[in-house]
């Protein structure tokens, strides 16, 4: 897998290079009335990208880790119950319907 990942990652760049030599152009950015920017396209195409691709990556960032820590906790609670302490490691909802099992004896 990892060698499939490394041969997408060199074609990505190799096209990148392709398209940076072939349209190497100067272009102007109108910001504001008198505020121009100029740039080189492929700076500006690769800029672009990358501010279409954060919000995405921040977004599957969260969620790997939003799922990683929900697995540790299913993890922990299937640890607590194995070993036999069921309030070792639980919600305040588990402790809560503990607490009244407990006086209910």
């Amino acid at each position: 897998m990892q060698v499939i990942r490394t041969v997408i990652w060199v074609l990505v760049a190799v096209a990148l290079l392709l398209f940076s030599i072939n349209n190497w152009q100067d272009v102007e950015v109108k910001i504001w009335e008198d505020l121009i920017l100029q740039t080189k396209l492929p700076a500006l195409v690769i800029l672009s990208f990358l501010l279409g691709l954060l919000p995405m990556w921040l977004l599957s960032k969260a969620g790997r880790w939003r799922l990683t820590r929900r697995i540790n906790s299913l993890e922990n609670s299937i640890k607590a119950a194995v070993t036999g302490n069921p309030n070792a490691v639980g919600t305040s909802t588990q402790l809560d319907a503990g607490s009244t099992d407990t006086q209910a004896n």
